[in-house]
């Protein structure tokens, strides 16, 4: 029977990884999960390596994002599950990621075509300036891009507006000084923002007082968008809890904040 080395190595990082996971749940030792850390790392680099593809965030930043959803798997494993660490930790570590690169993500969305167009025309732009000394037209950027000078001028323009524009901005001087663009913009939604901030800060209060087992459910359905059938293996628990404790959980929710926010 032939045993790969790649299967020796990983047997030995999950026993190593449960032998440091016994110390670190009696002592809370930061040393010990730092270890425990730096042994799986990899799935970090894993689920960094994925995603740096698909954005415009360096591999660095998603690195270090994906150490927190790792820290935090670290912190709420549970031994007596029976769970391999790996699967449960997973989870956490794309979470982060999607989150923050929702948190990133441009405002506006266009099409990725021209994001592709976007990028060439700025390479373009570059070797221009440094062969001829100067910055190309917009003619001639539409020309060496083979795309007609309205379909370029479009995507100048869907490449400018993707992020809004800041309130504070200055748009002018006067005599009492510079004057910005939140002074000029009525903003009738600014009820609507309060109301907003309180229903959040009574959702928080809200959550603090479910059960552990019930707001973490409730964590792996809503903020980490996994199924109840993942959520129930990655507990160890069976799809009917998690579905019972979802509903359960909601509505005790609903009637802390007083008012049905689902």
């Amino acid at each position: 029977m032939y045993i790969s080395v790649k299967d020796t190595t990983k047997d030995n990082l999950k026993l190593e990884t449960l032998s440091l996971f016994r110390e670190y749940k009696k002592t809370a030792k930061t040393e010990l999960r730092d270890r425990i850390l730096k042994l799986n790392f990899g799935l970090v680099r894993k689920e960094a390596h994925h995603w740096v593809n698909q954005c415009h965030e360096s591999y660095e930043d998603l690195l270090q994002v994906g150490c927190i959803g790792l820290i935090r798997a670290i912190e709420r494993f549970d031994l007596e599950k029976g769970c391999a660490f790996s699967s449960f930790a997973v989870p956490y570590i794309r979470g982060e990621i999607q989150h923050y690169l929702r948190d990133r993500g441009h405002c506006v969305r266009i099409p990725r075509r021209w994001q592709e167009v976007g990028q060439q025309a700025m390479a373009i732009r570059k070797d221009f300036q440094t062969r001829f000394n100067r910055q190309p037209t917009d003619s001639e950027i539409a020309q060496v891009l083979e795309i007609s000078l309205q379909e370029w001028l479009e995507v100048k323009l869907a490449m400018r507006n993707r992020e809004p524009i800041s309130l504070d901005v200055s748009v002018g001087n006067d005599d009492d000084g510079e004057t910005s663009l939140g002074d000029l913009v009525a903003d009738p939604n600014y009820r609507s923002f309060q109301l907003a901030q309180e229903d959040q800060l009574r959702l928080q209060h809200a959550l603090a007082q479910l059960e552990d087992k019930t707001r973490h459910i409730l964590e792996f359905v809503f903020l980490r968008d996994l199924t109840q059938k993942e959520a129930a293996e990655q507990l160890g628990i069976s799809v009917v809890t998690v579905s019972r404790r979802v509903k359960k959980g909601l509505e005790t929710l609903k009637n802390a904040m007083g008012k049905e926010i689902f």
